[in-house]
């Protein structure tokens, strides 16, 4: 889980680029255990409603790249 000083970061990088730039999140996380992965709490929800306002979504469903591409090599 993130700390302190990494949430504030996250913050003010999300604050900076909200309604200006482009950010892609790459995750192995439902979107819906994102807040109480960043620690729940007031920071929590502020940089979740910089991210979810206007994102799109890609879900890759229960696909795990790792084990389609590692199948390959062995």
């Amino acid at each position: 889980r993130p700390d302190e000083l990494f949430r504030g970061f996250l913050l003010e990088l999300m604050e900076a680029r909200y309604g200006t730039a482009s950010t892609v999140f790459c995750t192995q996380f439902r979107q819906k255990d994102w807040h109480a992965r960043l620690g729940g709490g007031v920071h929590a929800d502020a940089i979740m409603d910089r991210i979810v306002h206007g994102a799109a979504w890609v879900g890759m469903g229960e696909m795990n790249m790792r084990r389609k591409l590692g199948a390959g090599s062995e």
